[in-house]
């Protein structure tokens, strides 16, 4: 077998490498899987990857007709398995996010809809950015009538609860006034839970997970969708939980409590969407990411975040 020609980001490589004997001949196999869906998709596939993901080699492709798509082949491991994604874009049609045109379960391998800047490298003020996602959201809050196989909002709260109680033990925070609202919050989340309210949600709507589409509309208003979904059967305001976490450099440069109430009342005013909902969220949201950022050897940002909900909880 001969080594792909495709030269790996270091994230996905260090990945695929620390799979041992799967990850190593994964990368070896790489080169002989893409001619084969290369063939079998009817695609030209450009050898030089793109950048942003860590646990997939992506490539730019073009189909037979013209069109633009980006080729994804996941790393052989159990949390990168692409299947997922692709249930989700199947579900979403390509309204909010980006188009499925394939996928390969057994190559661990989707083809996706090519999509331009993400939002995240645009430059734009912090409200600018929330709107557009915010908008996009909107389009992307595909109704469902069952969960279709994706975790429940309830499932989600009952999950971040319990890991939010085994981070704050090992990290010896059990007492934390923030960790307790965080767990109050969760439990009234779960017990809110309605299918009747409920919509496809992304799971992890960051400005990173939102690209700009190649062509613009008629109206020449630019769009974006979403790539690289989780996928809940939730309330909408599970995915505001994530904007209410990101720039906590913003929450932390004026008194966090009131820009954190600015925010949420930002956030609800663009969506329609409760209040309460959106805060208990982000609550939630904002201490069980602290904590996984603590416990991955991210202090500094574990404990900003941290310091924002302690001043949270005081509201």
């Amino acid at each position: 077998m001969s080594l792909p020609l495709f030269q790996l980001p270091e994230e996905v490589r260090l990945k695929a490498l620390a799979l041992g004997e799967a990850g190593l001949y994964w990368m070896t196999e790489l080169e002989s899987v893409v001619r084969e869906l290369e063939k079998k998709w009817q695609l030209s596939v450009e050898e030089a990857p793109l950048h942003g993901g860590s646990a997939s080699l992506v490539l730019p492709a073009v189909r037979t007709d013209g069109t633009q798509a980006v080729l994804k082949i996941g790393i052989p491991d159990e949390s990168c398995m692409l299947m997922s994604q692709a249930h989700v874009l199947k579900l979403a049609q390509g309204h909010g996010y980006a188009r499925l045109f394939e996928y390969d379960e057994m190559r661990n391998a989707i083809l996706v809809e090519k999509l331009g800047t993400p939002l995240a490298h645009q430059n734009l003020p912090v409200q600018a950015q929330i709107e557009i996602i915010c908008a996009s959201l909107k389009a992307a809050w595909v109704p469902l009538v069952a969960p279709n196989g994706l975790m429940t909002g309830a499932d989600k709260a009952k999950w971040l609860a319990q890991f939010i109680k085994d981070k704050a033990n090992e990290l010896n925070i059990p007492c934390a006034k923030f960790i307790k609202r965080a767990l109050e919050f969760a439990e009234e989340r779960e017990a809110m839970h309605n299918p009747s309210h409920c919509v496809l949600v992304h799971g992890d709507a960051h400005a990173a997970n939102i690209l700009q589409q190649l062509t613009e509309p008629e109206s020449g208003v630019s769009t974006y969708k979403f790539i690289d979904p989780d996928g809940l059967f939730a309330e909408p305001a599970c995915d505001l939980a994530i904007p209410m976490r990101e720039w906590s450099d913003e929450l932390l440069a004026g008194n966090p409590l009131s820009v954190g109430q600015e925010r949420c009342a930002l956030l609800s005013s663009f969506t329609g969407i409760n209040e309460k909902a959106i805060w208990q969220w982000g609550f939630i949201e904002c201490v069980s990411t602290g904590l996984l950022l603590l416990q991955v050897g991210m202090t500094d940002l574990g404990n900003e975040l941290l310091v924002v909900t302690d001043c949270w909880a005081k509201a």
